[in-house]
């Protein structure tokens, strides 16, 4: 209950029309900062929400993959230049956003994680480098304005964002296949 009132006070917070505002001001911070702590949020919500419905996470996510692939498409969607821009100038995409990120990505991934193979986590890990490199290509590359709510400069910095999230995905990957953490325990 302690992660629930923990989660509930940081959404709120973020939520708070200055609050919001200051970090949807500035592309990179609403896209590398403010999203990711709403998936944290729904993180802290799923322990609840495990304990409250597990008859229901037990028949429809038995072995992780459903909850990865909501994970991945809610993630995927608030990646896209015209998501980020309709939350800015329209009101219930706003509040979409602070609905789906938490309640869609955040839950299924706290349920999904500890049930996936190393394999299937390898994968969403891969997925991710290959949509971050891409994004911060497109971001970085396009000619045009992408969000007509942000200058051309956040564009690029956001883009080197995601290629430097990128990169430390990939840096992760090859600590993880070199290093045996039982040397360590």
């Amino acid at each position: 209950m302690k992660q629930f009132l923990y989660g509930l006070l940081i959404l709120v917070f973020l939520a708070l029309p200055p609050v919001a505002n200051l970090m949807e001001s500035v592309m990179i911070i609403h896209m590398h900062m403010q999203m990711p702590l709403l998936i944290f949020t729904g993180f802290l919500f799923a322990r609840l929400f495990q304990l409250s419905f597990p008859r229901f996470f037990e028949k429809w996510n038995r072995n992780g993959i459903p909850g990865i692939i909501l994970f991945v498409m809610i993630v995927t969607y608030w990646t896209m230049p015209r998501s980020m821009d309709e939350a800015l100038t329209t009101q219930g995409m706003e509040v979409f956003k602070f609905i789906s990120i938490p309640i869609l990505a955040g839950v299924p991934l706290r349920d999904s994680w500890k049930k996936l193979k190393p394999i299937v986590k390898n994968i969403v890990f891969y997925f991710f480098i290959f949509v971050f490199f891409g994004m911060g290509w497109l971001y970085i590359d396009s000619p045009v304005q992408l969000c007509n709510n942000y200058l051309i400069i956040e564009q690029i910095t956001l883009g080197w964002g995601f290629i430097t999230t990128a990169i430390c995905m990939v840096i992760y990957l090859i600590y993880v296949a070199f290093v045996d953490p039982t040397k360590y325990e």
